[in-house]
């Protein structure tokens, strides 16, 4: 059917009314899309901010008013996280063919799914000292942190992608059952290492005391393969303890760096003035390290404030020098440092400043080397990130990752030493400091 049309021109009323509908169609149609997109823009800020929060839930609120004053800000920040040409979609497919198919489906524990991928992908950058701990082994980090904890009294570490024992501490378990600093771990019970993580090695070798574990261990002086069974106990840490020797030499050892170290070392040192000590000999053999800030502190005690005691270098270059806080109460005494196969991280870096600095002698064997700097990252539902993020370097510019230190007077201690109780690098750290109270008389 057609529609006729006036030959002597268009119909100026229905035109009008045509052109009124149509704009009401439309400013309707487009009011709808403008609230639509509102809608869905606020609630995409929110919902970011529901995801991701960050500080209190005003300071929250507050991001969130901001980024809704600039839109491009707020679609740019959604992404800015995704790197390019990395293929997320994959993650989702496993998660969902993995939740639709397999057998077990019903028991599948999603929280434990998360934990594993995030594991995963921490793993596959291939730093063994960066590290991803669900809430259970974040809490066991932190009582191990504490200074006391149930298990055999070692230190652990990598060594050319090999579990290595960085220190038996002194008088635990592992020393007494002959663990020894540099011993390769190829089995711990009948778990082989070659595809394990520190912190996963930490887990299994700790335990409640008065059970027992079985360690395959090689040694430096030994070819061959040695099982080593220890009972493990509980490990409380004296970190720091104070002997005079030969009359008037202060023999200092601190066996690790914990929150405490420091203020044993300050109680101790006046027992050191009160004995009028001529010379220091400051034990750092089997000190695997510990806290940064507590190292520094304690060098503090040595050299003048202000003194850079150790540097800090990131990813961008960027160093970032840690001073002496002042109190430096030994500045003029003659110090020699011990230090062997077992001195790591922030005993490395005490020997260092104090060698660099002080000009004070390091004495045993070359030290572990580890001088990567992690940063311990907590998320509010109990986990924690263990991440590399710089490096140490001595006040002299000396890099410690994985060179060590090396000693200025090396001196052996064997196995027969031990067992015969003499300390052949104590009593020439003795007697180099003697040497050196003459030589200032």
């Amino acid at each position: 059917m057609r529609r006729r049309v006036s030959r002597g021109g268009f119909n100026k009323q229905k035109i009008i009314k045509i052109c009124r509908d149509v704009c009401r169609r439309q400013y309707g149609f487009f009011w709808l899309i403008l609230i639509g997109i509102s809608f869905f823009y606020i609630g995409l800020a929110w919902g970011k901010k529901q995801v991701t929060p960050e500080g209190s839930p005003i300071e929250a609120l507050t991001s969130f008013v901001e980024e809704l004053s600039n839109p491009s800000d707020l679609l740019k920040n959604t992404r800015k996280n995704k790197p390019d040409k990395v293929d997320f979609d994959i993650f989702w497919k496993v998660w969902s063919k993995i939740n639709k198919q397999h057998i077990n489906n019903g028991d599948l524990n999603a929280q434990d799914m998360v934990y594993g991928a995030v594991d995963g992908m921490v793993k596959a950058i291939g730093d063994p000292y960066t590290s991803y701990m669900d809430p259970s082994e974040a809490k066991e980090f932190a009582t191990g942190m504490e200074g006391s904890f149930e298990g055999i009294g070692a230190e652990l570490g990598m060594r050319d992608n090999i579990l290595t024992v960085i220190a038996p501490i002194n008088g635990m378990p592992a020393e007494k059952a002959g663990l020894k600093a540099g011993d390769k771990i190829i089995k711990i019970n009948e778990d082989i290492t070659s595809d394990i993580t520190i912190d996963e090695a930490v887990k299994k070798i700790r335990g409640p005391k008065g059970t027992e574990i079985s360690l395959t261990v090689i040694s430096a002086e030994v070819a061959e393969t040695r099982e080593i069974k220890i009972i493990r106990a509980t490990i409380d840490l004296q970190s720091v303890r104070y002997e005079q020797k030969w009359g008037n030499i202060a023999y200092i050892q601190i066996a690790s760096f914990t929150e405490d170290a420091a203020d044993e070392f300050n109680t101790e040192i006046t027992k050191v003035i009160a004995d009028n000590n001529k010379g220091i000999v400051l034990d750092l053999r089997n000190n695997p390290g510990g806290f940064l800030n507590v190292s520094v502190e304690i060098a503090s005690r040595f050299v003048s404030r202000g003194s850079v005691v150790v540097q800090e270098r990131h990813r961008n270059g960027t160093v970032d020098n840690f001073k002496s806080i002042g109190g430096n109460v030994f500045s003029e005494i003659p110090t020699v440092v011990l230090v062997n196969e077992g001195s790591a991280s922030a005993s490395e870096i005490l020997a260092g400043a104090l060698r660099d600095i002080n000009g004070s002698k390091l004495l045993g064997k070359k030290s572990f080397g580890k001088g990567s700097v992690q940063q311990l990252e907590n998320f509010s539902d109990g986990s924690s990130l263990k991440v590399t993020i710089a490096k140490w370097l001595t006040p002299s510019g000396q890099s410690i990752n994985e060179t060590g230190l090396e000693v200025d007077i090396e001196v052996e201690l064997k196995d027969s030493d031990i067992k015969n109780n003499w300390d052949p690098q104590l009593n020439a750290a003795l007697e180099e400091v003697v040497k050196q109270i003459r030589e200032n008389n």
